[in-house]
């Protein structure tokens, strides 16, 4: 999970674009997320089975 902290922080800076998760890790990625402060400010979209890519939005989402 440490790595995934690591892997948000990165993706929040900028250093990376994204994070692709694939369905066997995301409850491992889920549970660093949420506790984060900004965590309406990453958006998920899923991917034809069940895979899913983490992208970071400058406004937080709804």
């Amino acid at each position: 999970m440490n790595d995934y902290k690591n892997k948000l922080e990165e993706l929040k800076n900028g250093t990376i674009k994204e994070i692709k998760v694939e369905k066997n890790e995301f409850y491992s990625l889920r549970e660093a997320l949420v506790e984060r402060e900004d965590f309406k400010h990453f958006q998920g979209i899923a991917q034809q089975g069940g895979n899913i890519v983490y992208v970071y939005l400058e406004e937080a989402r709804s």
